[in-house]
This record gives structure tokens, sequence and C-alpha cells, in this order.
């Protein structure tokens, strides 16, 4: 597998219009063997959360390349999930829940064949919509029960919020109002570790707070363990076994497929690598390759050893700061100016030197986040050996953006 160079992407690239996003086929497979070696040893199976990646030829490529050890997707909202279904897709459930009628509609009825479309709950609100809906339509609809693995030590809390539900007992109490309804069915429970999965401790904007990070990622583990084992045993108890129990994240593949309790384990990001990936300590020694990027043409020179680049602002949700930033890739050694960022319109960037740039040509940045940037683009150019081999539409070039 040859690796991506500067020269490579500006060759592909010629007579491409620009902005344009490329993935390299070569490091998306690399990725993927990398991330199904992490089940290594188990009998966990994968489950590809789509919101990273947004595309459904990339999502079809995943699971041919992991043939068994890839089953079922992970999606965003019930309209993703509906049109998976119509696309296709057998074994799928929304990550996050819903309290509106058109939602529970479009879930009853991508219910009503063979596949299985479910959806996270975590109160009875959520139950009384599905089941109404599940009802008029005459389907079942699955429910998966999420419990809250965050950390609250001394009373404080380390985590996302998520579900509501904390102890083994309210989820279970939920499970059975959900298996009893007549047209829900109780398919499982997801305990995301999000405080681990996805902090990232080797981060260069915040160096003091790696060590502390790191500490943090290895002592909420074991309560994270414990609290899904006994979540389990209770299930098995409470008569609710056979079934699904969903964890992890790209950041906690390997240590999450260890545990008893799991029966699958979720990633999405890993696959493309995108720059906060280059930001986890455990990665370090056998780090994921980038495979997705986007392209944009330098615009101005505007002075010796600085270029201006036509947009390149595409930056990341979440906590607002700079590794939320685009990081400019190829030419290697690019860097941002600190008092303008990555703007909408226009980026400009250092250049090292030895590295010759003209008006024209291409420069590369990584979205700091993986699915984040099909949002911007109609399609991804697939490159392989430096090579386009194919262009392929991402959900907004099939019309569907991601809310739905």
């Amino acid at each position: 597998m040859q690796e991506m160079t500067w020269e490579r992407a500006r060759d592909a690239l010629a007579g491409l219009p620009l902005p344009s996003a490329l993935l390299d086929l070569d490091a998306l497979e690399a990725n993927t063997d990398r991330i199904l070696e992490m089940l290594d040893g188990t009998d966990k199976t994968l489950r590809v959360a789509t919101k990273s990646l947004r595309c459904r030829d990339v999502l079809r490529r995943i699971a041919e390349r992991g043939g068994e050890r890839v089953r079922g997707l992970m999606a965003y909202s019930a309209v993703e999930a509906a049109w998976l279904v119509e696309h296709g897709a057998t074994d799928v459930f929304v990550a996050y829940p819903t309290g509106r009628p058109h939602d529970a509609r479009l879930l009853a009825e991508a219910n009503a064949g063979e596949a299985e479309a479910g959806i996270v709950v975590d109160c009875a609100a959520h139950l009384d919509l599905l089941d109404a809906a599940a009802r008029d339509a005459g389907t079942v609809i699955p429910v998966v029960v999420e419990i809250d693995v965050s950390w609250r030590p001394f009373g404080g809390h380390i985590g996302v919020l998520r579900s509501p539900l904390r102890s083994v007992e309210a989820v279970v109490d939920l499970a059975r109002d959900a298996e009893q309804r007549g047209n829900l069915r109780f398919l499982g429970v997801m305990g995301y570790e999000a405080h681990i999965a996805g902090l990232q401790d080797d981060n260069p904007f915040s160096p003091l707070l790696n060590a502390p990070k790191r500490w943090l990622r290895r002592a909420a583990r074991g309560p994270v363990a414990t609290l899904r084992a006994r979540l389990a045993e209770a299930l098995d108890a409470a008569g609710l076994g056979g079934r699904l129990f969903n964890g992890g994240g790209t950041g906690s593949v390997a240590w999450t497929a260890a545990e008893a309790a799991v029966t699958e384990v979720t990633a999405g990001s890993g696959f493309v690598a995108p720059a906060l990936f280059d930001y986890f300590a455990h990665l370090r020694d056998q780090p994921l390759r980038p495979a997705l990027s986007f392209a944009v043409q330098v615009a101005r020179i505007p002075q010796p050893g600085w270029v201006t680049v036509h947009g390149g602002g595409w930056v990341a949700s979440g906590e607002a700061g700079p590794d939320k930033l685009p990081v400019p890739w190829l030419p290697q050694g690019l860097t941002l100016r600190s008092m303008e960022g990555a703007g909408e319109v226009q980026t400009p960037l250092r250049v090292p030197h030895g590295v010759q740039l003209a008006v024209g040509d291409p420069v590369l940045f990584r979205h700091a986040k993986a699915g984040e940037l099909c949002e911007h683009v109609n399609e991804l150019h697939l490159l392989r050996g430096g090579e386009v081999v194919d262009v392929v539409p991402t959900y907004r070039g099939e019309g569907r953006c991601f809310l739905g």
C-alpha cells in the first residue's frame, strides 16, 4: 500500500474542481483491518457508527472487508435508519432517542419487512410514543435501553450527559416495561463509555492535561466494567437474557471488547482517522492512517513564505478550541496563522522552507472529526495508489442531510 503524498494527491486532483473530498481506499482498508484486530481473541462483533462516515458506499466497503465480524449499523436518527432500511440495511438501531411522532412512525414502518430497525430509549415517554406508532402500523419496534456509565466519584460527574438511567434496577425496570408492551420488543442495552472512548490524552494543544487524562482513562475503566457486568447479570436473572449489549467507540475498542458482558463494540471515526485521532496515546505505536481529507486551492500568495487558500474553515462540533480546526496536511509542514485560523472563504497558511506552492495548487486538510466533512461535499473521490478509481455520493449527495 502506498502512503499518500502531496505529489500523488496533486496529480489525482488535476482537472477536478476544488474543494473536493478524497478517500484513500488503501488507508481505509488498513484501518478496518487494524480495528478488527482489536477484537481478536474475543467473540465480539463490530457495529459501524454511520454518523462518522455518512456515505453508503463506504459503509458497504467496511462490511465487505470485515465479513461476519462486522454486523449491523448504528444510526444517528430515525429518518436515517428508515432510509438505510429502504436501501437494504437489515440490522440497524438509532443511538439517540426521539420524542417525535414522525420519527416513531418511520421506525414502525421500517420494521414491516425483514429488517430490524431499533432505537435507544431511556424513559417511559419514549416507550409510549413508539408503542403507539407500532400499534398503528401493525409492527413491533425493537428498543435498546441506555444506561449512563459516566463516572461519578465523590458526587461529581465525569462524562457526557446522556441517559438519566444510572442504576441497574432502573434499566431492568424499563426493559421489563418495554417487553410487556404489545408492540415493542426489548432488543438489548447500550452502555457507551464516552468519557473513555472520546478522551484525547495526547493533545498538543493542552499538554499539561494529558497526564491527568491518562490517569482518568485508567481510573474510570473499573467502574464502567463493574456496572456493565452487574447489569448483564441482572438482565439474565430477570429473564431478559439473549440480548445485545453494546459498548465502546474507536478510542476504547480493545478494552471494551475484552469485557464478558459486552456482545458488540461500536466504531466509526477510526475507519477514516480524522485529525482528533492523532491525540490518543494508546494509538501512538500503531497509528491509524489518515484516509479522508479535503482539498482546496491556493488562491493568493500574499507575501513570501505564505499562501492563502480559498476556503478551509470547516470547523468540527464540540467544545470550541484549536483541536476542532481542520489540520493542514499536505504538503507537510503548513501551519495556520493564529490570528486568523481557518476561514470560511480564505485561510492563510505559513509555508515551510523547501515547499513550493503556486496559485491553483491544491492543499489538503484533515477534518478534526470524521463524518462532519461529508456534510460539506456531495461526493467522495476514491483513490487507490494515488489515482482516482471511483466517485461516490455522500448522504448529502444523495439529497439527505444528516438530521434527516
